[in-house]
């Protein structure tokens, strides 16, 4: 068999898409989105026990947020107007002022602070947010400093479903946490109160090391699982079926992957019985790794590329290209697919094309439902087959 040949990828430039300075487009796009963020902000000020979430708001000062709401709200109005002094996208400056206007309305930043009343199932409007302005503020940065396709822009095909993804996924955490909670119910049978005084012992670093380590085991067999048996694979490969990789890519997933995966990873996490601080290493690490890995960059990690998961090592992941399917299947690091054999890390090497080999619809609805009606059709051809020996 000959040697694969690699191919650069190709990025035509598209220039509709760009942002550029003085065309009003930036200014338009910045009023909608802070606006945006600054009305659901208020409604979850209005309403915290409906629109927050119980565990993250203990992790943040409510009255200091305040403060960066109101900066928010002000730049929306400030945005909004330069939008009509370019007189450029003047519609969207004035739907990001009239969300802004709407918010002030119902109280801005001024909203009274107190107890909240904890309820068992809520949107969590405050993760959703801060997520967001976070991951904007350091990974579309870091994909502008330091990109790997420069041509690629940041309103690439197919972001404003993976926006509504990354919405969804944010917005379910405390369903996610419920159902998480659940079950690992399950699995009190398996606690061994030696084993976690023994962990509990040990030093906070070597706490969070083991943690990953055993997160990944699990991951990369849920994850293998996913891809190598047949009625499975539907429900990833709608998390396959983004064709440009950015920050925003790692939001596309089915919700029934996105439940069981939290849900799996909560099993080692829950046995292990680590510290607290331990635990709120790892959730930071594993959430910041799972939107770089997807990143438009060629940020240099040196010899930890070959230790951690990388964005070049998980775009091949999500490759089309033959050698690269069904390869690189771990989230954290790449020892369980050195281990097994799965590892597909060619030196020097980046994708050419991403996606699934065959197209999936291209609607949030159409991915919801794409695993029964490719279950459907499997169902047709295996019939087709048996009545036409």
């Amino acid at each position: 068999m000959s040697e694969y040949q690699y191919q650069e990828r190709q990025v035509p430039r598209d220039r509709h898409s760009e942002f550029r300075l003085g065309e009003g487009k930036i200014s338009g796009y910045a009023s909608v989105f802070l606006g945006g963020m600054s009305l659901l902000a208020v409604l979850a000020y209005l309403y915290p026990s409906y629109l927050t979430t119980t565990e993250l708001r203990q992790l943040y000062d409510a009255e200091y947020l305040q403060n960066i709401l109101k900066y928010g709200m002000y730049f929306a109005l400030f945005f909004g107007a330069v939008t009509f002094y370019l007189k450029k996208f003047r519609m969207m400056g004035f739907s990001g002022m009239a969300l802004t206007g709407t918010a002030f309305l119902l109280g801005g930043y001024t909203i009274p602070v107190g107890p909240v009343e904890a309820k068992r199932l809520s949107l969590g409007v405050d993760w959703m947010i801060l997520a967001f302005l976070g991951s904007v503020a350091l990974f579309v940065t870091l994909e502008k400093l330091i990109p790997k396709y420069k041509n690629q822009v940041i309103l690439r095909k197919e972001w404003g479903l993976d926006l509504f993804y990354f919405c969804f996924n944010h917005l379910a955490i405390s369903a996610i946490l419920i159902f998480a909670n659940y079950h690992i119910s399950h699995f009190d049978w398996a606690i061994s109160e030696r084993v976690q005084d023994s962990i509990s012992n040990i030093p906070i670093f070597i706490q969070f090391a083991l943690i990953i380590v055993c997160a990944d085991f699990v991951l990369y067999w849920e994850h293998r699982l996913y891809h190598e048996v047949q009625f499975l694979w539907p429900i990833h490969a709608v998390h396959h079926s983004v064709e440009t990789m950015d920050w925003l890519a790692g939001s596309r997933g089915h919700f029934l992957q996105v439940f069981s995966e939290r849900a799996m990873v909560m099993v080692p996490l829950y046995l292990l019985g680590v510290e607290e601080s331990a635990l709120n290493l790892y959730v930071a690490f594993a959430a910041l790794q799972a939107v770089l890995v997807h990143c438009n960059t060629k940020l240099p990690f040196g010899p930890l590329k070959y230790i951690f998961v990388t964005p070049q090592f998980h775009h091949w992941h999500h490759s089309s290209e033959k050698p690269a399917i069904d390869t690189n299947y771990s989230a954290h690091t790449l020892l369980f697919d050195w281990l097994f054999r799965t590892l597909h890390f060619p030196k020097g090497h980046w994708p050419a094309a991403y996606g699934t080999t065959k197209k999936l619809p291209q609607s949030y609805l159409g991915q919801m439902f794409y695993p029964i009606t490719a279950l459907l059709d499997q169902r047709k051809t295996t019939s087709s087959r048996s009545e036409n020996p």
